[in-house]
């Protein structure tokens, strides 16, 4: 486990203090150079992550920055790919690193509602009804093809996604946190899928989308693939992350600063997809908070307590390509969301 301690952070190098001519002042007059925030266990526990998930896990460099990023943010996170490129297993490799209890749920076209959140019991001991959790009473949750399931499973998740609570038969009962969800989708087999509504993609911090790995990945991979010799490929992940400690890193984000034409920057980005002739639908005001959140998030994951213009630029695509509609003539033509939302953040004036 990472042991959250604190740290004094040193000058940093080369640095010198100016010539005085007044006598020494006091220690508590000088200037001090040190991060407002400590970030050395939160740095230390990003790093035991990742080199857990690369004994697995080839290439695939931002996808794993971006769903370290929706941790430490506090959202869930929608991965959409084509069979084979290690949507499920990252999830599965994250959860084993992460000290968080772990469900995973496969979503088919017969799945109920009470199927996800439980249902009451008949308890012929105590002639009673009791409630029984189904598989989202968890710290995190990994739901498989999310879109095979009919709507009304899908609806089953807006009230855990959004309020980290569910409602049943009038009882009222909250998760514990962290609360997390990964669901993943197929975007090529679209027969006996049901398209995900707005409103629920809306409760997805990220979407992020996988790629094919290039040559040389491909090659390591087959390489690591043939050295396992039948073992277990799991079989070599530590945990290395409390419960707590993701709890400290998470409240330490929300305090990582942002200047206030930062804030305005990113007002801007969000307000022009709402008035670009491009799109049929821009992003709402969760979409401005989930932007805020995920840049403290990347500056948190870079080991600075400050967010900067590249903070929110890599913030914005997965934050808003499932959120905003391509206009359908713009689709005809070929034009994606992502291009267009690359396109506005291109020009929307960087603050200085």
């Amino acid at each position: 486990m990472i042991d959250i301690e604190k740290h004094d952070n040193e000058q940093p190098e080369g640095f010198n203090q100016p010539e005085n001519t007044t006598p020494t002042q006091p220690e508590s007059d000088t200037l001090n150079f040190t991060n407002r925030l400590d970030l050395n266990a939160l740095r230390a526990g990003i790093d035991a992550i990742k080199q857990e998930l690369g004994k697995v896990i080839v290439g695939q460099h931002k996808m794993i920055d971006q769903l370290l990023v929706a941790i430490l943010s506090n959202g869930h996170v929608l991965i959409e790919g084509v069979p084979g490129v290690a949507k499920t297993i990252t999830a599965k490799l994250l959860s084993k690193a992460l000290s968080l209890d772990f469900s995973r749920i496969q979503f088919t076209p017969d799945l109920m509602p009470s199927d996800i959140l439980g249902t009451s019991v008949f308890d012929l001991s105590k002639s009673e009804f009791s409630f029984k959790k189904g598989p989202v009473f968890s710290n995190f949750v990994l739901i498989d093809e999310i879109n095979r399931a009919p709507a009304k499973t899908q609806a089953a998740l807006f009230e855990v996604m959004e309020e980290r609570q569910i409602t049943v038969e009038g009882h009222t009962y909250t998760m514990e946190a962290p609360f997390l969800v990964i669901a993943t989708q197929n975007p090529i087999e679209q027969e006996g899928t049901y398209r995900l509504p707005e409103a629920q993609l809306d409760r997805f911090l990220f979407k992020i989308t996988i790629s094919y790995p290039d040559l040389n990945e491909e090659i390591a991979i087959l390489q690591r693939e043939n050295a396992l010799k039948g073992n277990d490929k799991l079989g070599d992940i530590k945990t290395v992350i409390s419960q707590q400690d993701i709890l400290k890193f998470q409240s330490i984000v929300k305090q990582v600063i942002i200047e206030p034409q930062l804030i305005e920057y990113i007002a801007k980005i969000v307000s022009n997809t709402r008035e670009n002739a491009f799109l049929y639908l821009g992003a709402s005001p969760r979409a401005s908070i989930a932007i805020l959140n995920a840049a403290k998030g990347f500056a948190a994951l870079r080991a600075r307590d400050f967010v900067t213009p590249d903070d929110i630029k890599d913030a914005a695509i997965p934050v808003l390509r499932h959120r905003v509609v391509v206009a359908p003539e713009r689709e005809m033509e070929g034009l994606t969301g992502d291009q267009i939302i690359k396109q506005i953040i291109d020009t929307v004036e960087i603050p200085r």
